[in-house]
């Protein structure tokens, strides 16, 4: 898990900030301050990214970068400020295959609470099978469902997501699936 970095400081005045419950009846303990009383919120990340297909073959990504280098993944990454999660997830698919695509509809929307995170997998249709993966990827390469490195892959958020599309292939429709993926403790 991540260590939460608590908010220190406040981001209107630069004063410390004390956790406690707002008086506008939130419930939660929030950062405010006890100065200028702003309240500060934190959210969960966004990660966005795309179910690249071509035929019959899913792209996959091998990870130069921590965490999980020399792991299977599908492109994705952080959703950046002034972005949809359509935009985030093409331009991360970009930047890490150098995948040319047509973006399809959102597929699987994973909660991973225990890391504050969210992940968002739109399916998406290559071009070509041409790539030019960025730095953050070893190598980009398709694999039909059976040569997918299923013990190599990196995410549970990607084992889950290219499960439920192998499931809706073989079902022949394709819907739209959420779930939770919960902190994995070993036993």
């Amino acid at each position: 898990m991540y260590p939460r970095r608590p908010i220190r400081h406040c981001r209107e005045c630069g004063t410390s900030v004390v956790y406690r419950v707002p008086d506008d009846g939130d419930t939660r303990a929030r950062a405010v301050c006890p100065r200028c009383g702003t309240i500060h919120y934190e959210n969960p990340l966004m990660v966005v990214g795309t179910l690249p297909v071509l035929g019959e073959r899913v792209l996959l990504c091998q990870r130069n970068i921590e965490p999980r280098k020399g792991l299977w993944t599908l492109p994705a990454g952080f959703m950046e400020l002034g972005e949809t999660t359509a935009q985030g997830a093409a331009r991360e698919t970009d930047e890490e295959a150098g995948a040319d695509i047509v973006m399809g509809p959102l597929f699987s929307l994973l909660n991973v609470t225990h890391v504050d995170q969210v992940h968002l997998f739109y399916r998406a249709t290559l071009q070509s099978e041409r790539f030019t993966p960025g730095f953050e990827t070893m190598q980009a390469r398709l694999f039909a469902e059976d040569e997918i490195p299923w013990g190599q892959l990196a995410f549970r958020t990607v084992k889950k997501t290219l499960e439920y599309y192998f499931a809706d292939r073989r079902a022949g429709a394709f819907g739209f699936h959420c779930a939770d993926i919960v902190k994995d403790t070993g036993k």
